[in-house]
């Protein structure tokens, strides 16, 4: 049964991706809406999640919260390294630093991506994971949890293409990835009717993957966002993707 329902988590993650696809032309307004889905569910979904999941507190703190902490300086980390070595790349040809829908070469903002698409894979997995636990706990609990994953994997779906495919010409690691993360969920159901993860690791890891997502969205999206277009419509964008994970947020709670 776990299986089954989390097929509808595939297909909306498709549809989030293919929708983020089809708008390439309108590419401030997609990461303006990326950037606002991304900052509501880090504040809406991942943070008070992680939170409930553990009540580790090392050195009086809250064991997800260190986590958001690392995952923030995990992904700084990673773009300061790219840039060093694209720092020496232009001591060898000249720098140049393109924006728009086609991309450009590789940067910062491109490996920064990747790894936060990838971290998107992972908490499908985990969505997938809480539909089969919650099943094991009753049907019930299961069909509430399963509503409240379908309800957001229009969002994960979106922000993996957006985020895999920022800063790069090359689209098939963006589809590869979205497809990896509309599979996810479908493993992690499958994985979930058969064992059990403890909530003690899972709520440190979506603490960090909340870190990883709130520094791509502010550092990177965002600012690629505002860099060349009108402002107002992207904000406009910026505040209906907050506004649409709060409402979902609250229609499955």
């Amino acid at each position: 049964m776990a299986v089954l329902v989390s097929v509808l988590a595939f297909v909306m993650t498709l549809a989030g991706g293919l929708a983020a696809m089809r708008i390439r032309d309108r590419r401030h307004l997609v990461l303006g809406l990326a950037g606002g889905l991304m900052l509501g569910v880090v504040a809406f979904d991942l943070i008070p999640e992680s939170l409930e999941m553990t009540r580790h507190h090392p050195l009086g703190v809250p064991a997800p919260m260190i986590g958001f902490a690392g995952g923030f300086v995990l992904l700084h980390v990673v773009e300061q390294a790219v840039a060093i070595h694209r720092a020496h790349e232009d001591e060898y040809a000249p720098h140049v630093h393109t924006h728009g829908a086609g991309g450009g070469a590789e940067g910062s903002g491109g490996a920064g991506g990747l790894l936060a698409a990838s971290a998107l894979v992972l908490h499908s997995l985990v969505d997938g994971l809480s539909i089969g636990l919650g099943f094991q706990s009753g049907t019930d609990v299961g069909v509430f949890v399963a509503l409240a994953v379908v309800t957001h994997d229009f969002a994960d779906g979106f922000n993996t293409f957006t985020a895999a495919s920022l800063n790069r010409a090359d689209r098939r690691p963006a589809v590869l990835l979205l497809v990896a993360d509309a599979a996810a969920p479908v493993a992690g159901a499958a994985i979930g009717t058969l064992a059990t993860v403890p909530e003690s690791v899972l709520g440190p890891y979506l603490g960090t993957f909340a870190g990883v997502l709130l520094y791509l969205a502010a550092a990177e999206i965002l600012p690629e966002a505002h860099s060349v277009h009108p402002r107002v419509m992207t904000l406009c964008a910026t505040g209906l993707g907050i506004a649409a994970v709060l409402f979902s947020v609250s229609l499955a709670g």
